[in-house]
């Protein structure tokens, strides 16, 4: 079962409907996610929000969103979620242009998040902000806009995407499947007492 955190965005019931032909999932709002038992989950998606995370203070949001750190199950951040996914590894946030249109978006690495999904790929931004590349990230994508528009951790199953895929047509539906995929293939690593 999928984790979707509801942080406000008017896309989650395309998000939801694209997790749904894959795998069950439940939503829940993200000022409910730290009360949440996360051991029955295979995985969480963090949706994007109507917040500006450079304009405000984050505390309250890498609060909620700490949990990220222990957690061994896979995560995939959208927009706001990708933003706070980088901040809780460091990354800084900034503010920029308006961007709320289709961009072609330039893959550079290979990763199980973007299986089957050509090397440049359109894709839905609706967005003004964007983040550094975290330490122990790496860079997966970019575009004319947004420098950071793709990342994946170096070590744990951790991926964000600036654009929006629940709204980006087949590829965008295609990269929310490849993450699915993640979460039924991730066997958490044992421990060495074992």
């Amino acid at each position: 079962m999928i984790l979707i955190v509801n942080c406000g965005s008017n896309k989650v019931p395309y998000l939801e409907d694209i997790v749904n032909d894959h795998m069950d999932f439940t939503t829940v709002s993200m000022y409910d996610v730290a009360k949440t038992d996360l051991s029955s989950y295979k995985g969480v998606i963090i949706s994007g929000a109507p917040i500006l995370i450079s304009q405000v203070n984050p505390d309250p949001y890498l609060e909620a969103f700490s949990f990220i750190k222990e957690i061994e199950i896979p995560v995939l951040g959208i927009c706001f979620g990708h933003q706070i996914l980088g901040m809780v590894f460091d990354a800084f946030p900034a503010l920029e242009k308006e961007d709320r249109d289709w961009q072609t978006i330039s893959f550079y690495e290979d990763s199980p998040l973007l299986t089957s999904i050509p090397k440049e790929v359109l894709m839905m931004e609706d967005h003004t902000e964007n983040i550094s590349i975290p330490p122990g990230f790496m860079l997966l994508g970019g575009s004319d806009q947004c420098v950071n528009e793709a990342m994946q951790h170096r070590q744990r199953p951790l991926y964000g995407v600036q654009f929006h895929p629940e709204v980006s047509g087949n590829m965008g539906a295609r990269l929310i499947e490849n993450f699915v995929n993640i979460c039924r293939n991730h066997a958490p690593a044992k421990d060495e007492e074992e």
